[in-house]
């Protein structure tokens, strides 16, 4: 590979292989790229949405309830199971939308001990708008791969991923 080509990751690995030629470091290259890619998604992301006063974790809990169809709401529990996060996280979460005007609870009229979370007028505009920013980001962030890249990528990545889930 010549060296405009190379990248962090190999220079790392080069040294790696210079000092320790007994390991196999490829799956150190794999994991390290993912690493640093998800690094910069991420401040990619943040950037879009902060324009849109969120942050990833309450844009999150917003566009799952967005997604879940009219009249948007779900229980915190159902929130739980759609975004992976402890009940403590998700109380929070709730709570710091609701103060900002994004959500509101109400008591499930199916049973009146239990409260369902649902999105108000600002919060559904918030996040129309978010989304579609959001996407477009994504759009923007996939432009230099091709459809054929996109769809193999895709699979690669499912396939690791299966593994966890």
């Amino acid at each position: 590979m010549a060296e405009e080509e190379q990248d962090h990751v190999d220079r790392i690995l080069a040294q790696w292989r210079r000092e320790r030629p007994d390991l196999d470091v490829e799956p150190m290259g794999i994991l390290g790229r993912l690493k640093r890619l998800g690094t910069h998604l991420g401040r990619e992301v943040e950037t879009v949405l902060a324009r849109h006063g969120l942050s990833t974790s309450s844009f999150d809990v917003l566009a799952t309830l967005r997604r879940s169809g009219v009249p948007y709401q779900l229980s915190p529990g159902d929130l739980l199971e759609m975004t992976m996060v402890s009940s403590g996280t998700m109380t929070n979460r709730i709570d710091q939308l609701e103060k900002a005007g994004f959500v509101e609870r109400l008591l499930n009229p199916e049973d009146r001990r239990s409260v369902l979370i649902v999105l108000t007028e600002k919060g559904l505009a918030t996040v129309e708008e978010a989304v579609g920013a959001h996407v477009a980001n994504q759009q923007r962030l996939t432009r230099n791969l091709t459809a054929e890249d996109k769809v193999e990528f895709d699979r690669l990545l499912k396939k690791f991923l299966s593994d966890f889930e």
